[in-house]
């Protein structure tokens, strides 16, 4: 059995990168730079991206930060410095959206932008931030699942160096942050082939919201390290489908106004 791999990146004296920081860091640039390319391409301001990035991204790690917190408090009663380890992870990625949607819609109404047609161009990269940070979880080894044995693992042809990591607590887990990664590639999948035309400001985003959330709620049923809302209740699996219903809701009402739209400039 190999050792669990070091969560550091990098040490040098004082100073420390933890993988955990550099998956979430090329999570962002990578993210950044699909949102930038595709913002140029529908007309957006140049400095649009850039703007909401300097913005939105202190801002989401705080909440999503929080978010965690709030729900682990009894663990930081104690050592209340202990919140500002993020590179032991719990960022929360609910916290992180919820964060960044409260700053997209103040940006977008201060520029006079649309916040859904800014939703559309970000979506993808919110997923390409997600499918990258969950190998974070990976090398923190967090976010798994129950235990399963080690030929159940290798029966899902997963390499040695994922079997060997999923060791923990001294059992074999569920690689849900592997499922969700995978899951989310799909996702991502889905919306770089929807179509741009015949469409309304808003689809593509919550097309993410719910393909997102209908993952997320499968795979945290096989997770034992969730955020609970009541002692049965998982608090992931009751705002995903609090996010299902919101979105579909949404989806028709901006699907019809649009229609609407359309029919009344024809007449």
């Amino acid at each position: 059995m190999k050792e669990p791999y070091n969560r550091v990146f990098f040490s040098f004296g004082p100073f420390t990168i933890y993988w955990y920081a550099i998956f979430i860091v090329s999570g962002i640039i990578i993210g950044y730079w699909v949102a930038n390319h595709r913002a140029k391409k529908v007309g957006f301001p140049e400095d649009t991206i850039v703007d909401l990035l300097l913005y939105g991204l202190p801002i989401s790690i705080i909440s999503a930060r929080l978010y965690y917190v709030l729900f682990e408090l009894p663990s930081y009663v104690d050592n209340p410095l202990n919140i500002l380890k993020i590179w032991e992870g719990g960022l929360a990625i609910h916290g992180g959206l919820i964060g960044a949607v409260f700053v997209g819609f103040i940006y977008c109404r201060k520029k006079n932008i649309s916040f859904w047609k800014v939703a559309d161009v970000v979506a993808p990269s919110i997923v390409i931030g997600q499918i990258i940070g969950r190998w974070g979880n990976f090398m923190n080894q967090e976010a798994y699942g129950d235990i399963v044995e080690r030929a159940f693992l290798i029966s899902l042809k997963l390499p040695s160096f994922i079997i060997d990591q999923m060791f923990i607590d001294g059992a074999y887990r569920q690689p849900t942050f592997l499922y969700e990664s995978l899951w989310n590639i799909g996702v991502l999948i889905i919306l770089l082939v929807t179509p741009r035309k015949r469409t309304f400001p808003g689809k593509i985003f919550l097309t993410y919201v719910v393909l997102y959330s209908i993952g997320r709620f499968w795979i945290e049923g096989l997770r034992t390290d969730s955020l609970m809302l009541t002692q049965n209740i998982k608090m992931a699996q009751a705002l995903s489908i609090a996010l299902i219903i919101g979105s579909m809701l949404t989806y028709i009402y901006l699907k019809n106004t649009e229609e609407e739209n359309v029919h009344g400039s024809i007449t």
